[in-house]
């Protein structure tokens, strides 16, 4: 394969090897993203970063704490981050669809480093407030891009797992920066402070030099026309035996299918005309884009009411464990069922333990017991928090758009993250200030609320190919039974779109009809194929025909 560098690893691994390889790289670059949330928890409390540089607050003499006189600067430092992540995966987003998956991850991981060397340097307030903006832009960048090239490799039998894998490191990266933190955060020079935002520059710039020699998406190679590359990179992620090889034929062909498909049902695909579905017709893109955006705000209020301690952390990490061996075989819809159930339950308890807690005498053995009380179902919180609502939101965006904008698409659901993280970052130290263990009851109800949101609105993804996504979101209607039912009634109309690779099935028998090399085709299947139930495809390739 000429077109492929000799020195990328492609050649030298090949089906779960390579998969492996390709969710080591994939779980840096979300490392970093963990890392990178976890870090400002300690250096917000570094005396030479409140007092000296950023001049937001002064400590208290006789507790030795911070006491924070400029509360909007310290949150506004904090949440400008958000504001950069939610231009930096619309860039990503477009730029992914453009140029391709891993020269858009090396953008990203560029822009961290830039905007990381900026906020270890900075010298005041405003600097500080612009760094942390390009860095933003980094984050952005790629999380709009990873999670798409990972699932666009993964098998769809083992998709969820492959993401979930990634947010353990996510979670690590939290842990690794509150310890780091805690060993280093004694004193009061500037490298208390500077030292924890300058490490995050080391994983992202090994990102930067390894990347290079990844493959591609082989589903972005198929919609730019580049199918031999495809073909090669297909064969080596999915095995070398001859089941395999016709089984990766058969994806391939299904890619293929839903390229000619898309190209012959949507229009136009700009970030406007996804929000408001013009021109998407039966893809209906607007649809996908208000389900991500919203599941990811729906997301916040379960994050954000963490009280964070390292033990907490590594009890939380370990809890994404659980979706790794889960999520695949339950799915996305009850994940967030029992997560949801669990979550609320928690919130409610801790919310009315901590009252009690409060009315009681201080240091009373009531007000220690339900403080403990109110400890614990924040841990309950937490682990059940890591193990479902952890992930989900951050692969189904990346699951339910149509291939050619699929990266756009994943950035929707990281513009809803943004959004929800900044308004949040602002409000929750004002709510806890104002209502204080009321708060937990508002997150509690979110929770409830997800409950039907999730039943009704979104349909289940596991267990099917990125190519099943269009047949899946093609029902008029916004409910989820009418999606499965019109789903079914697709899959039965146009039995030669999508599946072959599913059924694992020989379509190189069906398909390959006349051509002199593999994957050569006689004619498009795609022609004959529609997203409108009230059409019936007719064999050879031929017009369908209204009912």
């Amino acid at each position: 394969m000429d077109q492929i560098s000799r020195y990328n690893v492609v050649h030298r691994f090949h089906k779960r090897s390579l998969l492996i390889a390709i969710n080591a790289v994939a779980g840096l670059s979300i490392f970093f993203f963990g890392y990178d949330q976890g870090m400002m928890g300690g250096v917000n409390g570094a005396y030479d970063y409140y007092h000296n540089t950023m001049k937001f607050g002064i400590l208290d003499q006789t507790t030795q704490d911070p006491i924070v006189q400029n509360a909007l600067l310290q949150g506004g430092i904090v949440s400008v981050y958000y504001l950069g992540t939610l231009v930096g995966c619309l860039a990503g987003g477009w730029f992914g669809d453009k140029f391709g998956r891993i020269k858009t991850i090396a953008l990203g991981a560029a822009w961290g480093v830039f905007g990381a060397s900026l906020q270890a340097s900075a010298q005041n307030k405003n600097w500080m407030i612009c760094a942390r903006l390009i860095n933003g832009w980094g984050t952005g960048i790629l999380n709009a891009i990873v999670p798409v090239w990972a699932t666009e490799t993964a098998e769809h039998t083992s998709r969820g797992q492959f993401i979930a894998i990634e947010f353990t490191l996510n979670i690590f990266g939290v842990v690794v920066a509150y310890w780091l933190e805690y060993f280093y955060g004694d004193g009061r020079g500037q490298f208390v402070w500077r030292f924890p935002i300058a490490f995050q520059i080391l994983p992202l710039l090994f990102l930067f030099g390894i990347v290079w020699f990844f493959p591609e998406s082989p589903r972005w190679l198929t919609k730019v026309g580049r199918d031999d590359e495809a073909r090669y990179i297909l064969g080596r992620l999915r095995g070398d035996s001859e089941e395999d090889a016709a089984k990766a034929e058969a994806e391939l062909q299904d890619i293929r299918n839903t390229v000619e498909l898309e190209h012959k049902t949507a229009k136009r695909q700009s970030y406007f005309h996804m929000f408001f579905g013009i021109g998407s017709g039966k893809l209906h893109t607007a649809r996908r884009v208000q389900l991500v955006i919203w599941l990811q705000i729906m997301q916040v209020p379960h994050s954000r009411v963490q009280w964070i301690s390292g033990l907490n952390d590594i009890f939380y990490m370990f809890s994404t464990l659980i979706c790794v061996f889960t999520l695949d075989r339950i799915g996305r819809r009850w994940t967030l069922y029992w997560g949801s159930v669990l979550q609320g339950i928690s919130l409610f308890l801790a919310g009315g333990f901590s009252r009690i807690a409060l009315d009681a005498p201080a240091g009373s053995s009531r007000s220690n017991s339900y403080g403990i009380g109110a400890v614990s179902m924040v841990f309950l919180f937490t682990f059940t928090f890591g193990a479902t609502w952890l992930t989900v939101p951050w692969l189904y965006p990346a699951e339910c758009f149509p291939l050619e904008v699929r990266a756009k698409g994943n950035a929707w659901g990281v513009v809803g993250w943004s959004i929800g993280n900044g308004w949040l970052t602002l409000l929750c130290p004002v709510m806890f200030n104002a209502i204080n263990e009321k708060t937990l009851y508002i997150f509690a109800a979110c929770n409830v609320l997800t409950i039907p949101m999730v039943w009704a609105l979104y349909p289940e993804s596991n267990q099917r190919t990125l190519e099943e996504m269009n047949l899946l979101f093609a029902s008029d209607s916004i409910w989820n039974w009418e999606a499965e039912k019109n789903f079914k009634l697709l899959k039965e109309q146009n039995p030669g779109l999508v599946g072959a690779a599913q059924k694992g099935v020989d379509v190189m028998g069906e398909i390959e009809k006349g051509g002199s090399g593999a994957g050569e085709r006689k004619g498009s299947i795609a022609r004959g194929m529609s997203l409108d139930v009230g059409v019936v495809s007719r064999a050879g390739g031929e017009e369908g025909e209204k009912i």
